[in-house]
């Protein structure tokens, strides 16, 4: 079974020429050729933290649905992070994931069913300070373990991660698979590889890269990353 994976950083659907622009967001979704994608700041900060993407414009315009982790009425996601799943994923279980932070960030997780396949995805937003980062990280991996969802598992998200290795990757050297797309921020002319893909290792991986195109270059600060990835018979 080949499943393609995405994450991407919509900057609350703001683009770089000032507009807070839905449609353009959903536009570049629809781009995707993604079974998940992983969103992060995907509502706005304060106040109510309506979501930066109608609801109803995901069901009407996109070959996605929500998994529900929304956090307030008015949302999609657990502090900005949300997950959306291809129509005929059954979605088995959902949760946040707590972690360690000193401003806003989260992680959300979901445990889905494809084909009679089980595999867990978390999506997440990691601190600007290195060991915060791997706190976090620590807590990502303890809750996968803790949950009982040892099948096959895809972390995403904006890992906030300059260099491409070292500093809190360094926990994926043994027993995951630790993909860097490529250069994703900023958008228009890419620096950082700031958006990563960890795979565990009963994925075999075929493709990783940066999305491309005249609406990702404006539609947020941080392109789309993506991996393909194959889960041979029996993982």
């Amino acid at each position: 079974m080949e499943l393609s994976f995405a994450s991407y950083n919509i900057h609350k659907a703001v683009g770089l020429d000032g507009r807070r622009d839905p449609d353009r967001i959903l536009a570049i979704l629809r781009e995707e050729e993604a079974v998940v994608v992983a969103l992060q700041e995907a509502d706005r900060r304060y106040g109510r933290r309506i979501s930066a993407l109608p609801r109803q414009a995901i069901d009407d315009h996109t070959p996605y649905r929500l998994v529900p982790l929304a956090m307030t009425p008015d949302g999609i996601g657990w502090h900005g992070n949300a997950l959306l799943v291809r129509r005929g994923i059954e979605v088995v279980a959902a949760s946040p994931v707590p972690l360690p932070m000193l401003e806003p960030r989260g992680a959300v997780c979901a445990q889905l069913r494809l084909a009679g396949r089980l595999f867990c995805v978390v999506g997440m937003h990691l601190d600007l300070s290195g060991l915060r980062r791997r706190r976090q990280l620590q807590a990502v991996k303890a809750h996968v373990a803790r949950s009982g969802q040892l099948c096959p598992t895809v972390l995403m998200g904006d890992f906030n991660q300059w260099s491409r290795q070292g500093g809190a990757m360094r926990i994926f050297e043994t027993e995951w698979q630790a993909l860097v797309p490529g250069l994703s921020f900023p958008s228009r002319r890419p620096l950082a590889p700031l958006d990563r893909i960890v795979a565990s290792q009963e994925w075999r991986m075929i493709e990783t890269g940066v999305h491309q195109s005249a609406l990702a270059a404006i539609g947020s600060d941080h392109l789309p990353v993506f991996a393909r990835l194959q889960l041979p018979p029996g993982a």
